[in-house]
């Protein structure tokens, strides 16, 4: 049972949450229009901002302290059979691409599941992933925030304490010091996908 994923559920969650950012205005910074494919209901600006979460350390840390380069944040939670691990492991790709042409790149996975993922769990689900991924967690209003900073969806199952799966939306964001948010990636880009793109943003910035 542990390992059947609630796709159709997810699948619905991902398709709503593609139209409502794929049908709006575009993100509307000239110095990036040849980069981003993607449009944001609002423009870039309506989407990020300040956050406050616990690293595998168990430290408090915000936004600022973890955002210090191009970084790829992807919101999902260990227990997760088989969507947030793909998802994850994808990006994890990615940045070993992007690090091959000297463009270094921070993936981050910020569970949306604090009740189980503590910080050491999440720490370790990181760093089975990539050596340079930082897992956060915190408490359910920590986040909660983060995650409407960056409207992102999630919803937990009726279930016992050790068992039940979260629906939730499967985008990753790419955030850049002192920009912010520039794009994202929906689950059918590829490494090479966002690779390429993050290299754009980056080459432009």
């Amino acid at each position: 049972m542990r390992y059947i994923a609630p796709l159709s559920a997810i699948a619905i969650v991902g398709l709503l949450a593609g139209i409502w950012f794929a049908t709006q205005s575009p993100t509307g910074d000239d110095a990036y229009a040849q980069c981003s494919a993607s449009q944001v209901a609002g423009g870039a600006g309506a989407i990020g901002g300040p956050f406050e979460l616990v690293n595998a350390a168990g430290e408090t840390v915000t936004d600022q302290d973890v955002i210090t380069e191009p970084t790829l944040l992807y919101f999902g939670y260990t227990f997760c059979p088989d969507v947030c691990p793909i998802d994850t492991a994808r990006n994890a790709e990615a940045v070993d691409m992007l690090a091959e042409n000297n463009i270094s790149v921070t993936p981050v996975f910020i569970s949306i599941d604090p009740k189980r993922d503590t910080p050491e769990v999440v720490g370790d689900f990181a760093q089975n992933l990539h050596e340079r991924m930082i897992g956060l967690t915190g408490s359910p209003e920590q986040v909660k925030a983060a995650s409407e900073a960056y409207r992102t969806y999630y919803k937990a199952h009726d279930g016992d304490d050790d068992f039940y799966l979260v629906d939730h939306s499967t985008f990753s964001y790419l955030v850049l010091p002192e920009k912010g948010f520039v794009e994202f990636f929906r689950r059918e880009a590829t490494a090479q996908d966002i690779a390429d793109t993050v290299t754009c943003f980056v080459e432009n910035t």
